[in-house]
This record gives structure tokens, C-alpha cells and sequence, in this order.
């Protein structure tokens, strides 16, 4: 039987098919999630998409947060089961307290669309098995708050901890350090700003690059 990936769908949410369609190559199953219902369907991992959750009102990622799958989501990513957050997903993730710091507006207040490369910093979490560390990705951007914040000593522990991820080769947005992905201190829970959903196959997108955090995380739940 094919690990069941859950993508959760918002108000606003863009990304889910793509995401649901990146699971379904990668061999899972994807299972859609919907905002309103406290259940997750007996899923083994979880990914919270891209788009704009809500309207992004308040702040990108704040109302999302109080949704009632997520609370769910939190409860299960206690346990250690995998979740991705991407774009959006990434900032639910920050405002869920899953993951540490804050997206904020891209230096300069542009929306950035465009193919960029990251280096693979870290192929220990539950999501990033399948790569070298160090390797080169190219993969779409493409946010109007992706600038990653944190404080100094957060910066210190996320380094020194090798919860880094995925850094920009070319930092487009302003983020601290270069940062474009981090993992929790259990590497089970990772958010990016970059979306590799749509980096699955070199037919549809700039590469098939991304593929590798959906064949890791179903590696992660299959060796458990």
C-alpha cells in the first residue's frame, strides 16, 4: 500500500493540486485536507501548500493557524509524523509555532516570480534524505513575503543544529543568512519558501529537482 500524503486546502489555497499531483509521482497516495474538518484521515505525512490561506489577512499564515485541521496538524507533528509547508505553507508553519521565526516582505516590497537555485544545506531532515548535501536545485519563487527573520540566537541554533536546509545561491528576497528552508529540532517538520511541487518534471517546470523532498518524505514514512 502507497504511503497517504494529506495536502490540506484553504480559502485562498493555490498550490494543493500541484502539490497533491508532485505526491502522486513521487508513488504516495495524496489525500485532500480540508480547513474546516479536525481530521486527517489516517495520512502518514502532511504537506501545507502554497497560495494565500484566508486572504492572507492580518499577516500571511495568522488565521490559518487557528484552523481546525491544524490543530490536528500540530498534534501529529508532535508524534513525528512528516509535514512540508510550502510558500504559504511555510509561513502557517511559523505561525503555528512549528517552526521558528517569520516571513516578512521581500526587501525591496516586490512580488518575486522567477526560477532560482538553492543549495541543498542539510540531507538530514525527513524531507531532504534523497539529496547530496550541497547540492543545486532550481526551483520556482515566487512570494511577495518570503524574506525569512529570525533573531540572532535563533539564527546561531538553527545553524548550529543543522536545521539550515535550503539557502539561496542567489538571495533574491533578503532572507537572514541566505535562509530558504529550516527543519525542527527533529528534522520531521520542514517549511520552504521556494515550491518544489512545481519542480517535479522537466517536461512542466525548470526541472524535476523538486521531486526529491516527496520521494524523501515517503522514504521517511516507510522506514519508520
Amino acid at each position: 500500500m502507497s504511503p497517504r500524503v494529506g495536502v490540506i486546502t484553504f480559502p485562498g489555497s493555490l498550490d494543493d493540486i500541484d502539490a497533491a499531483r508532485a505526491v502522486r509521482l513521487a508513488g504516495g497516495e495524496p489525500v485532500s485536507l480540508w480547513h474546516a474538518d479536525a481530521d486527517l484521515k489516517n495520512v502518514d505525512a502532511v504537506i501545507v501548500p502554497g497560495g494565500f490561506s484566508y486572504g492572507d489577512y492580518l499577516r500571511a499564515g495568522a488565521i490559518a493557524k487557528f484552523a481546525p485541521v491544524m490543530g490536528e496538524v500540530i498534534r501529529a507533528a508532535e508524534q513525528g509524523m512528516p509535514v512540508l509547508g510550502i510558500c504559504n505553507g511555510f509561513q502557517v508553519l511559523c505561525e503555528a509555532g512549528l517552526l521558528p521565526g517569520a516571513l516578512t516582505r521581500n526587501i525591496g516590497l516586490h512580488f518575486i516570480c522567477r526560477d532560482t537555485w538553492l543549495e541543498v544545506a542539510s540531507n538530514t531532515s525527513a524531507w531532504t534524505t534523497r539529496y547530496e548535501t550541497g547540492a543545486d536545485l532550481l526551483i520556482p519563487l515566487k512570494s511577495g513575503e518570503g524574506r525569512y527573520v529570525a533573531s540572532e540566537k535563533v539564527l546561531d541554533e538553527l545553524e548550529g543544529e543543522g536545521r539550515v536546509v535550503f539557502r539561496y545561491r542567489e538571495n533574491l528576497n533578503g532572507s537572514m543568512r541566505d535562509i530558504a528552508g529550516i527543519s525542527s529540532a527533529n528534522g520531521r517538520v520542514v517549511g520552504l519558501m521556494p515550491h518544489p511541487e512545481h519542480a517535479t518534471e522537466a517536461l512542466t517546470g525548470p526541472s524535476d529537482d523538486g521531486l526529491g523532498l516527496f520521494l524523501s518524505a515517503l522514504d521517511a514514512v516507510l522506514t519508520v
